[in-house]
């Protein structure tokens, strides 16, 4: 089973390189869309002022689905590589197949989907930016494939059990 505080406690420590620690988690509703991503200033769910970021995203996780941000991706057209920035930067060389398979968009930050009231998760991405309305999480299909497998090793290194 996932120990959410612990893998929330080791994400945060070493996520610098891509995002500010107090924003590595995004509320995502039942739709998909995204929510909040400011969880020190989620006020419901009855969590308290001395509640630490690992237990407001506990709390949270009773009512509504949570994105953990462990990197960002943007893919490089003509020339087919995909750059993955995340405690360690990749720089990846994809097949044509593979390219047309994940290449859709072309900067979106990866991790995993932590479903409500569970400890079942799925990798997947969302928007750079939460403002836009259609902004979403969406998940990331499975393969063989160097892009897949790279995601998944970088999630599984921080993910605690």
């Amino acid at each position: 089973m996932i120990d959410i505080s612990k893998t929330i406690e080791n994400i945060r420590a070493t996520c610098n390189n891509y995002v500010d620690p107090d924003l590595v988690a995004t509320v995502i509703h039942d739709n998909y869309y995204m929510g909040s991503n400011n969880i020190l200033e989620i006020e419901k769910f009855d969590i308290e002022k001395e509640d630490s970021f690992e237990e407001r995203i506990v709390k949270i996780l009773k009512y509504e689905n949570v994105f953990l941000n462990i990197g960002m991706y943007a893919f490089v057209p003509v020339i087919n590589e995909c750059d993955i920035y995340s405690t360690e930067d990749y720089n990846l060389k994809l097949s044509n197949e593979e390219f047309e398979k994940y290449a859709n968009e072309k900067e979106r930050v990866f991790g995993i989907l932590i479903k409500k009231e569970s400890e079942d998760y799925i990798i997947g991405s969302c928007d750079l930016c939460g403002c836009s309305i259609d902004a979403a999480f969406k998940e990331i299909e499975s393969s063989d494939l160097p892009f897949y497998k790279k995601l998944k090793e970088i999630i599984d290194s921080k993910i605690i059990y």
